[in-house]
């Protein structure tokens, strides 16, 4: 069965997904907008463009036969008309319209009864003494669009937040939205993957954040099980509200009262799933491969009984030619992913590095330790 996936997008999510995709025999087409981005580097079938330049598009899709993307940034209607020349795109342009806009999303998860903050639309007219009324002194202002790892939000907590809130997020969003601020004790994140034939859960994580940026991930979360089976029911749930096929990471707040609340989803392999690789029988990347393309699904139970992954985020700003790896290889039982940036930036995601065994507390002990010997 020879297929070629066509993936939107060339940074980690499309290598490591790319590299699933030869595992099992298939080929892969990127298209950025950059050229030797992560994932176009190991494919010959690399377009230079973006979905905005239909003749590039064309060329693209020309030599796919099914079409994935690396995130849920890209406008819908490129996706419908991918979609009008007869090429699938997994998940479909419909589901996207659902999740691209934060305050459709959470309208779509509130009217599937689903658990969510209070949220609201901000208005031209709206305030912060009207806003706070309805959601609390406390919350958030989030752009609806194109908001990741933090930017496109800000806190308020009385009206100079709010004033300067507005003024921030306006300059480059034209479109708000304000959610409630939860006092969670806990962060979560669950991978779902769905085909036309099955639907699959990974198991719930713990996702520990560093400047709004996924940092460390707890796989399972030490919570109670009861707590374990209804995140697992609440994201089957979301996927379903929004038509979803594909793979999907999806957010949650654990509240100190033990409510789950869905804080977001994301239509894509997702940060909380890359313990995936090397700690369950069928990684992510694997699945999101088999789900395009309507496969059965493999296992997504874990080889071991606890993992730990940290995001190796960028700690200087310069190229990275010449990063030393020898101090966290001494570590025998690392698994190191690095992602092949060429340029490192303070916060930017350049890799990721996992440890797997039988008891939690050494392997975060580690994880920790390994993180700290890598300068990148």
């Amino acid at each position: 069965m020879s297929y070629t996936i066509g993936i939107l997008g060339g940074g980690q999510l499309a290598k490591m997904s790319a590299l699933a995709a030869y595992k099992l025999g298939f080929e892969i087409s990127i298209l950025e907008k950059v050229r030797s981005s992560p994932a176009g580097k190991i494919t010959q079938n690399e377009f230079i463009g973006w979905v905005d330049d239909k003749n590039v598009l064309r060329k693209f899709i020309k030599h796919c036969d099914v079409i994935t993307l690396e995130n849920e940034f890209i406008d819908s209607e490129h996706l419908k008309w991918i979609e009008n020349q007869g090429k699938k795109v997994i998940p479909s342009s419909k589901t996207i319209i659902l999740i691209q806009d934060k305050l459709i999303q959470k309208q779509t998860f509130k009217k599937a009864n689903l658990p969510v903050p209070n949220f609201v639309e901000v208005k031209s007219g709206s305030n912060y003494q009207s806003l706070s009324k309805k959601i609390g002194s406390k919350f958030l202002i989030k752009s609806r669009k194109l908001g990741y790892d933090g930017y496109g939000n800000a806190f308020v907590n009385n009206e100079f937040d709010f004033s300067s809130a507005i003024e921030k997020l306006r300059n480059r969003h034209s479109e708000l939205m304000a959610e409630e601020f939860i006092d969670f004790q806990k962060e979560l994140a669950i991978m779902v993957v769905r085909t036309k034939n099955e639907i699959r859960t990974y198991p719930v994580v713990e996702t520990i954040q560093k400047n709004h940026i996924c940092h460390i991930v707890i796989a399972p979360a030490q919570i109670e099980k009861h707590l374990i089976d209804e995140t697992k029911e609440i994201a089957i749930e979301a996927v379903k509200s929004i038509k979803g096929y594909g793979i999907f990471g999806i957010e949650f707040f654990l509240t100190k009262d033990n409510q789950i609340l869905i804080n977001e989803i994301a239509p894509r392999p997702h940060n909380s799933g890359h313990y995936t690789i090397d700690a369950c029988i069928t990684s992510q990347f694997e699945n999101h491969i088999r789900s395009v393309l309507n496969l059965p699904l493999g296992s997504t139970e874990m080889i071991f009984p606890y993992a730990v992954m940290i995001n190796l985020l960028g700690k200087v700003n310069r190229s990275t030619d010449k990063v030393n790896l020898s101090r966290v290889l001494k570590f025998d039982d690392a698994h190191l992913h690095i992602y092949g940036k060429r340029e490192s930036r303070i916060c930017r995601k350049m890799g990721h590095i996992t440890f797997c065994g039988d008891d939690l507390n050494p392997i975060y002990k580690k994880a920790l330790e390994a993180e700290q010997e890598i300068i990148i």
